[in-house]
């Protein structure tokens, strides 16, 4: 610990992101990394971009990107805010919104980052448990004194996806805070919050670009909303940082947000690859919980999580191993789904165990 730290630095904790070892080639099945190359009008794009324009600064407002995203959803470019990765969209939310001196509710099995946020910003996290089969339970989001409300649907790491008409309960049982449901694995089967928007001035959702349109590489993040929310995003950015989004990740952004078609192929083909290897995961004796996102949340009855991890990473596989001090999931093993051929070699390697 340095001593020109501040007490605020040594008082954090960190979040710790899924390893990326440099030792030799893997298997990556531990960050959700989509295994499907980019749009191929996004590679274009991008492409044409780095040999002619990188001179010139972006453009701070990112407005072809949000005009093709606010087409996409049926949105004024007014309701939508742009940021480096859904992780940056969620800090600003959480320092502009949440860090007004009440306890902020969120689940307590969900996107870890959540407590290194509330951590970083003073905010005391109020942890709702999940159920024995972890759902959310929209009841136990009534009647709460809170700054806000944060939903992650689907669910990660487990995966679970939570019914709209759930999502609008606990909008409604908390009209005074934003709630912010973080959609990073929605389009892997779940039903999107943003048709509810133009009835909830204090919805946002966030969604990101890093897995169903496969440019996690180019950290681009978004927000959707209320016009009035979305300013007071634009407010915090253009106070720390006018420029989020450089030149490349725009034009690559935005051809990704308008190949449509292509995002659909390549959540088909995951979804498709999904079922299958839970039918495999479970030919093996794994219990896995019903996943709507491109991953599966697994545990075997009989066998350590940690040494099918180890195992695993021995013969060049990685898998997400969250900790065996984890409550209630530190004997589960989180999956991203890869291709065919990647999954069918993770199944080949698990028969050996």
């Amino acid at each position: 610990m340095s001593r020109f730290w501040t007490d605020k630095i040594a008082s954090l904790d960190p979040y710790v992101p899924g390893e990326q070892p440099q030792d030799k080639k893997y298997i990556k099945l531990n960050t959700n990394e989509s295994p499907y190359s980019p749009s191929p009008k996004a590679i274009e794009a991008m492409a044409l971009e780095v040999s002619e324009r990188l001179r010139l600064y972006p453009d701070p407002n990112c407005a072809t990107l949000k005009n093709a995203l606010a087409k996409s959803y049926k949105l004024d470019a007014s309701q939508v805010f742009v940021g480096n990765g859904s992780d940056e969209v969620l800090a600003l939310a959480f320092m502009g919104y949440f860090a007004g001196g009440k306890p902020l509710a969120f689940a307590d099995i969900t996107y870890s980052f959540y407590k290194v946020y509330a951590g970083l910003y003073g905010i005391e996290p109020k942890l709702i448990p999940l159920n024995d089969d972890f759902d959310i339970i929209p009841a136990d989001y009534e009647n709460l004194d809170v700054s806000g409300v944060v939903i992650t649907n689907p669910n990660a790491p487990t995966g679970k996806a939570l019914p709209l008409a759930d999502i609008e309960a606990i909008l409604k049982a908390n009209p005074d805070v934003v709630v912010l449901v973080d959609e990073a694995y929605v389009d892997f089967g779940a039903q999107s919050a943003v048709s509810l928007i133009n009835q909830y001035p204090n919805l946002l959702v966030v969604q990101t670009l890093s897995k169903s349109r496969a440019l996690a590489g180019i950290r681009v993040g978004y927000a959707l909303g209320h016009a009035d929310l979305i300013e007071g995003l634009e407010r915090l950015k253009n106070s720390f940082n006018s420029y989020p989004i450089d030149r490349v990740a725009l034009v690559g952004a935005t051809a990704a947000v308008e190949d449509e078609a292509y995002l659909k192929e390549i959540c088909d083909k995951t979804i498709a690859t999904r079922e299958q290897s839970v039918k495999d995961l479970e030919a093996l004796g794994f219990s896995i919980i019903p996943s709507a996102t491109n991953f599966v949340f697994a545990t075997h009855p009989e066998k350590n999580a940690e040494q099918i991890y180890l195992t695993l990473k021995e013969q060049g596989i990685l898998v997400r191993f969250f900790g065996s001090d984890k409550p209630r999931i530190g004997n589960y093993l989180r999956i991203t789904i890869g291709t065919d051929e990647e999954m069918a070699a993770l199944t080949a390697a698990l028969k050996t165990l």
